[in-house]
C-alpha cells in the first residue's frame, strides 16, 4: 500500500498535466486516451486497495512527507485507507471511469475536446485526496479543489452567459458552506491540537471535551456539507450546475462531489454522535431537503432539471439517515445512487444527443423503439431512482426509512415515504413523457433519431446491470448484508457512543419493506394514469385546480427570487455604498487630499522661486542673519 495509495490519485493528476499542455497540438481528437487509461488504473489500484483493506480491522496510514511543519501545528500528506475510504474509492473510480468512456462518445467533435478531458482528470485527482486524507487539512483541500474544478466544468461552455453564470454560482454558493467549514477545522485543532483522524476521535473517544465545543464542531461542518452536497438553503447551485455538458452532472451530482458532504460527515461520526443536537439538525435538515426539492421535481420540464431535483432529494435521505445514526445504510443509498443516478444522466444524455440538443420533455415521446437501448437502460435506472423491488435503490432507501421507524423517527419517516411517492411519480412521468405516447418532436429533429455510439451505450449497460442487482447483492439480508458487515468496523466507535447495537432482521422489517414498495408503485401508477392515460387533460386540470401551488413550485418556490432580493441585493448595494464612502471617500480622499495638500504648499512657496540669483542671497543673508542672533540671544 505504500506504492498503491499514492498512485490512486497521482494516475488522474499526471494526466491532467500532459493533457492540458500537449492536448491541443500533439493528442487532439485522442485527448482522451491517457485519462481513460489513467482513470482505469486508478479503479485496478483500488481494486487492490479494497482487496487489501478486507478483514482488516485497523486503518492503514501511508505517510509520503512532513506537509507543514510549525511548532505544534503538523500536517503530513498522508494518506488513510479503510472499509470507508476504499468503497469510496471504488465508487469515484470505478463509476468515474464509465464516465470517461461515455464522454469519449458524448463529446467527440467538440473545440475545447481536450479542456473537458484535462478538468475531468484533476477533478478526479481533488476527489480522490478528498477520500484518501488521512487528516482534515488534506480533506479541505481536496474539498476545495473538487469546488474549484466544478467551476471549471459547470461553466464549461464559457461562451453562454447561462454556462457562465451557473459555474459563478456553484463557486460562490459553495464558498458560504465552506467558510464554515474552515472555521469548523480550525475549531478542531484548537480544541485537539491536531487534525489527524485517528488522533482526533480517539480524543473524542476518551470524553473530556465540552458538548458545547463538539456540537460547534459538527454544525460548521455541517455548513460546509450543506453547501457540497446541496442540503437547504445551500441547494440553489446544483440545478443551475446542469449547464455543463451531461458527463459533467453525471460526474459532479451523482457519484462524487455531491457526496463529499456525506463522506465528511460519516468520517466524522464519532463527532457527531458525541453531540445529538448536531444529529438531530443533521438529521432534520435532510428530511425537509429530501421533500422540498422532490416537491420542485415533480413540474419540471428540463429532463436534466428533473434529474437535478432528484438528486438533492436523495442527497436529503442520506443525511436524514446519518442523523439518526444509521452511518452505514447513509454509505450504502451513497453507493446505490452513484450508480443508478449516473446511469439516468448518461441515459438523459443519450437521450438529448440522439436528439441534437434537446432537453425539453414537452417536445419528445415515442422514442422508445427509435433508442431502445438507452430506453431499456434508463428503465432500470427510474425503478432503481423509484425504489422498486428488486431494483438497487429499493434496499438502500427502504434502510434509511426502516430506521428512522423503529428509532421513533416517525415523522421523518412519513416524510421520507411522501418523497419516496413524489420520486417515484416524477421519474416516471420523465420515463412516460420521454419514451412513451405519440411524438411531440419537430419533424425535422425526428428524422436524425438514432442510438448513441457504442461508447456512450456500453455504460449505461454496465451502470444498468449495477442499480438491477448491486442492492441485492450488498444488501441481503438488510442492515445485515455484505456491506453492512464491510463497514461495521469505521462506525463501531460512533455505534459504541450512541448505544446502537445491530438488530436481526423482524416482521417489523417486511411490512415497512411493503409499505415502502406500495408507496412507490402507487406514484408509478399514479404517473401511468397521468401521463399515458389521460395525458391531454388530467395533468392541465391538475395545475388549474392549485394554479397558485403549481407557480409557486413551478418558481422553486421563488427560493431564487428571495435570495435576489435580499443577500444579493443587499450584497450589491452595501458593496456600492462601501465603495462610494470607504473606498472613494476614505481611501482615495486621503490620498488624493495628500496630493491637494501639497499642491496648496506648491502654491504658497512658489513665489518665493524668482530664479533671481540676488533674492536667494538676500534670504540667505536674512537667514544666517536669525540664526546667529538666535544663537547671541539665547
Amino acid at each position: 500500500m505504500n506504492y498503491v495509495l499514492p498512485l490512486i490519485p497521482a494516475l488522474p493528476l499526471v494526466a491532467f498535466f500532459i493533457t492540458l499542455f500537449l492536448g491541443k497540438w500533439w493528442l487532439k481528437d485522442s485527448a482522451h486516451w491517457i485519462p481513460i487509461l489513467a482513470m482505469a488504473g486508478s479503479f485496478v489500484l483500488s481494486v487492490a486497495a479494497f482487496l487489501a483493506i478486507r478483514g482488516e480491522e485497523h486503518a492503514m496510514v501511508v505517510e509520503l512527507w512532513r506537509w507543514i511543519p510549525v511548532g505544534d501545528f503538523q500536517v503530513p500528506i498522508a494518506f488513510q485507507l479503510d472499509q470507508l475510504s476504499s468503497v469510496m474509492l471504488l465508487v469515484v473510480t470505478g463509476v468515474g471511469t464509465l464516465i470517461f468512456i461515455y464522454s469519449k462518445g458524448y463529446m467527440h467533435g467538440d473545440p475545447g475536446y481536450y479542456r473537458f478531458f484535462a478538468y475531468l482528470s484533476l477533478f478526479a485527482f481533488s476527489m480522490l485526496m478528498l477520500v484518501l486524507g488521512a487528516n482534515y487539512l488534506l480533506l479541505y483541500l481536496g474539498w476545495e479543489a473538487v469546488g474549484l474544478c466544478s467551476y471549471y466544468l459547470i461553466g464549461f461552455y464559457y461562451h453562454k452567459p447561462s454556462a457562465a453564470s451557473a459555474g459563478k454560482k456553484a463557486f460562490l454558493t459553495n464558498r458560504v458552506g465552506d467558510f464554515g467549514f474552515g472555521l469548523g477545522v480550525m475549531l478542531i485543532f484548537v480544541t485537539f491540537g491536531s487534525l489527524d483522524y485517528l488522533h482526533v476521535f480517539e480524543a473524542v473517544e476518551h470524553g473530556g471535551t465540552s458538548e458545547g465545543i463538539l456540537l460547534a464542531i459538527g454544525l460548521l461542518l455541517f455548513m460546509g456539507a450543506m453547501g457540497k452536497s446541496a442540503q437547504f438553503p445551500l441547494h440553489v447551485w446544483l440545478p443551475d450546475a446542469m449547464e455543463g455538458p451531461t458527463p459533467v452532472s453525471a460526474l459532479i451530482h451523482a457519484a462524487t462531489m455531491v457526496t463529499a458532504g456525506v463522506y465528511m460527515v460519516a468520517r466524522s461520526s464519532v463527532i457527531f454522535a458525541s453531540a445529538p443536537t448536531a444529529m438531530l439538525v443533521v438529521g432534520a435538515v435532510g428530511a425537509f431537503t429530501a421533500i422540498f426539492a422532490a416537491s420542485i421535481g415533480l413540474v419540471q420540464n428540463d429532463i436534466k432539471r428533473v434529474m437535478a431535483y432528484s438528486t438533492v432529494s436523495q442527497l436529503g435521505y442520506m443525511f436524514m439517515a446519518l442523523g439518526i445514526g444509521a452511518w452505514i445504510p447513509a454509505i450504502f443509498h451513497l453507493v446505490t445512487h452513484a450508480f443508478f443516478k449516473a446511469l439516468l444522466f448518461l441515459g438523459s444524455g443519450s437521450v438529448i444527443h440522439s436528439l441534437g440538443g434537446e432537453q425539453d420533455m414537452r417536445k419528445m415521446g415515442g422514442l422508445a423503439r427509435k433508442i431502445p437501448f438507452t430506453y431499456w437502460t434508463l428503465i432500470a435506472g427510474a425503478f432503481a431512482l423509484a425504489g422498486v423491488f428488486p431494483f438497487a435503490g429499493f434496499w438502500s432507501k427502504d434502510e434509511i426509512l426502516g430506521m428512522n421507524f423503529k428509532g421513533g423517527g416517525y415523522i421523518i419517516w412519513a416524510v421520507g415515504l411522501i418523497a419516496a411517492f413524489i420520486t417515484a411519480f416524477y421519474t416516471f412521468r420523465l420515463i412516460f413523457m420521454t419514451f412513451w405516447g405519440e411524438s411531440r418532436m419537430d419533424p425535422e429533429v425526428e428524422k436524425h433519431v438514432h442510438e448513441s455510439p457504442w461508447s456512450m451505450v456500453v455504460p449505461l449497460m454496465v451502470l444498468g446491470v449495477l442499480s438491477v442487482g448491486a442492492g441485492a447483492l450488498l444488501g441481503i439480508p438488510p442492515e445485515g448484508g455484505l456491506f453492512a458487515k464491510f463497514l461495521e468496523p469505521v462506525f463501531e466507535p460512533a455505534n459504541q457512543i450512541l448505544g446502537v447495537h445491530h438488530e436481526a432482521f423482524a416482521a417489523i422489517d417486511v411490512i415497512l419493506m411493503i409499505v415502502s414498495l406500495a408507496v412507490a408503485l402507487s406514484g408509478v401508477a399514479l404517473a401511468y394514469v397521468f401521463y399515458v392515460r389521460r395525458p391531454d387533460d388530467l395533468p392541465q386540470k391538475a395545475g388549474a385546480i392549485s394554479q397558485p401551488l403549481y407557480k409557486a413550485v413551478l418558481n422553486k418556490w421563488y427560493i431564487d427570487e428571495i435570495y435576489d432580493a435580499t443577500i444579493i441585493r443587499l450584497t450589491i448595494d452595501g458593496s456600492r455604498w462601501l465603495w462610494r464612502v470607504v473606498d472613494a471617500g476614505v481611501i482615495d480622499g486621503a490620498v488624493n487630499g495628500v496630493a491637494r495638500l501639497w499642491d496648496i504648499a506648491g502654491r504658497i512657496v512658489s513665489p518665493f522661486q524668482t530664479g533671481r540669483v540676488q533674492n536667494y542671497a538676500v534670504v540667505m543673508f536674512v537667514g544666517l542673519f536669525v540664526i546667529v542672533t538666535a544663537v547671541i540671544v539665547f
